[in-house]
């Protein structure tokens, strides 16, 4: 019968760098509202600027952090894959005997191990060291793209609450509102990551808020002692 189960690592790479994106966006784009908006002497051009060129810095940074970074680590996959294939083809015995020794340290008899081996090799040798001897497995390979695409389009959707709150609040509101619906998002945020993870809901939500509040808090207390007419 199928493996139809379905487990949180199979969707590990895309939701750490969404999570990781939505995070950034929402508390990057806030703190340089809170922090602009505390220099700029209730004006509210240069406040919808710094929002809106945050935004788009923010989401691009992003996105070629994470696919540089992931394209590393999709180099060293690929590296060790053709190191692999290559010993196949010049040391198969080896190679077998050494898929057999990973399967006698996993429990197995040394006829069993043996057996497994075998018939994995038979199957798909390539596949099996990979999963066995390198710990690869398709669902967790490095996928740059869409690591990118996530991070850039998560952090546009953090960023886009404060952008809109400086378009349509008063000017006279505009900081408490974006540091409480922020940190109301972050909460709701962090307690969904956690949740998509297996971990504590309050934990997850505070850990994920705390450090938004310090970070709305800096750039506040920047922009109050620096201040000018922007």
């Amino acid at each position: 019968m199928k493996h139809t189960e379905r487990h949180r690592n199979t969707s590990i790479g895309w939701l750490r760098a969404a999570v990781l994106g939505a995070n950034d966006g929402l508390i990057s784009t806030s703190s340089l509202v809170v922090g602009v908006a505390s220099a700029a002497h209730n004006v509210r051009d240069p406040i919808l600027l710094a929002a809106v060129a945050g935004l788009v810095a923010g989401s691009l940074s992003m996105a070629a952090g994470e696919y540089v970074s992931v394209s590393s680590q999709s180099d060293t996959e690929q590296a060790d894959l053709a190191r692999e294939r290559l010993e196949l083809e010049t040391t198969p015995d080896a190679e077998l005997a050494e898929l057999t020794n990973i399967f006698i340290d996993r429990g197995l008899t040394p006829a069993l191990a043996a057996q497994v081996a075998e018939q994995l090799t038979a199957k798909d040798a390539l596949a099996a060291h990979a999963r066995e001897e390198l710990g690869m497995f398709d669902q967790t390979m490095a996928n740059p793209l869409q690591a990118a695409l996530a991070s850039a389009a998560s952090f546009v959707v953090g960023a886009l609450p404060p952008v809109l709150l400086v378009l349509f609040l008063p000017l006279g509101i505009l900081t408490p509102a974006v540091s409480g619906v922020t940190l109301l998002l972050l909460l709701a945020l962090g307690a969904l990551a956690a949740q998509l993870g297996g971990a504590g809901l309050m934990k997850g939500a505070v850990r994920v808020a705390f450090w938004g509040a310090v970070a709305m808090g800096c750039t506040m207390l920047v922009g109050r002692l620096f201040g000018t007419a922007v």
